[in-house]
């Protein structure tokens, strides 16, 4: 019985400390980019931590990436990242607390971390996926989108998709 209470009450603690960060306040917008072999990855993709690039279909962003009709880009854009495991991360570039598909975050290679120009808010990227780490957005506790990156796939290649 010990035990029993013992465990709840840690359970309780656990989940009563624990922050709640909002990463839904953009808008549901499709999101599909594919890179179909070890070649566009290579060519368009992240190696390696601090690696980071932008996506947005409406500027042809990054340039000569092979848009399709079936390929989206989020409410503000793509920025995929690789973090210090080589993981390759994927967030929409709208920042939160402003939630404007032309209010994108960049990322400040200083501090490897994604900027609001607009609220100066900043977020961790790299390692804690899209934790508002100052101002507006860390206030109200308002997380990047972030959008799920599948692969490899049987010939090298990745998704990403909402």
């Amino acid at each position: 019985m010990k035990h029993w209470l013992l465990s709840i009450i840690t359970m309780a603690i656990i989940f009563t400390s624990c922050e709640t960060i909002n990463d839904d306040r953009i808008p549901p917008v499709a999101v599909n980019i594919e890179f179909a072999n070890v070649g566009m990855w290579n060519t368009y993709g992240v190696a390696a931590a601090p690696d980071y690039r932008y996506f947005i279909k409406s500027e042809l962003k990054p340039s000569g990436f092979p848009y399709t009709g079936l390929s989206y880009t989020g409410f503000g854009g793509v920025l995929l990242v690789s973090n210090i495991m080589n993981i390759p991360l994927a967030y929409d570039m709208a920042c939160p607390y402003e939630a404007k598909s032309t209010v994108r975050i960049y990322i400040d290679r200083e501090k490897l971390q994604a900027v609001c120009p607009q609220c100066g808010s900043r977020f961790d990227v790299y390692d804690n996926p899209g934790y508002p780490i100052s101002g507006p957005a860390a206030e109200k506790k308002y997380g990047l989108q972030q959008y799920h990156v599948f692969g490899p796939n049987e010939f090298g290649g990745y998704t990403i998709r909402r």
